[in-house]
């Protein structure tokens, strides 16, 4: 893999994260992060919408008209989007459940139209594959990362195991209940980004 296709997968993953660089994508990191299993899930979900859209819008880019191609955009994403929530309720019911509504609301996820209008219109299949893997990627690395600590700490459990022992609960710790409530993703998500920031010098230098 050549150096400038590599770093459409790794670049979202640290200096270009859409979530905590760009600063897209908040909502599903506000109503998916209590636990981890839907956040996984949900990480997985836009991974195949917005990898897949990248390469179809990619592939009809010489051929949709300009005016109508936001229109086609939704039209795609809003197939796949489909054809994912209808996987999920066959195969992770109990999943989808939590998930609710949040799966439909993929198709105006901020980031997959970004994508599709910034480098799918103008770039061939195998790069908007890439980039579409490389953005979900660092979108559902952010997701994931917050449910850890959300679940962890508000729960005392990860992925519905209990990881916290019995034994901490008699000498008086209690879980955190701030930790499952909307604001704390916020304010979780507020850190992660300002630890990045901090660490990442190309931001300072830039």
């Amino acid at each position: 893999m050549s150096t400038k296709n590599l770093k459409l997968i790794t670049n979202p993953l640290n200096i270009d994260n859409p979530i905590t660089i760009q600063v897209l994508g908040i909502c599903s990191a506000l109503a998916v992060t209590v636990k981890l299993e839907p956040a996984v899930v949900m990480s997985i979900s836009v991974l195949f919408v917005m990898a897949f859209a990248n390469v179809i819008i990619s592939l009809l880019r010489n051929t949709i008209p300009s005016r109508i191609r936001i229109i086609v955009q939704l039209v795609i994403i809003a197939s796949l989007v489909i054809l994912v929530d209808q996987v999920l309720k066959a195969f992770a019911y109990d999943v989808s459940k939590q998930l609710s509504v949040f799966v439909g609301l993929i198709i105006t996820n901020c980031i997959i139209m970004g994508r599709l209008e910034a480098f799918a219109l103008g770039n061939k299949p195998w790069p908007s594959f890439l980039d579409g893997v490389g953005n979900s990627a660092g979108y559902g690395m952010i997701l994931i990362l917050v449910a850890f600590i959300r679940e962890l700490f508000g729960s005392g459990s990860v992925w519905g195991f209990q990881v916290i022992p019995e034994g901490f609960y008699e000498f008086g710790y209690a879980n955190n209940g701030l930790m499952i409530l909307p604001p704390m993703a916020l304010i979780v998500v507020g850190i992660v980004i300002w630890v990045q920031r901090a660490r990442t010098r190309e931001l300072i230098e830039a």
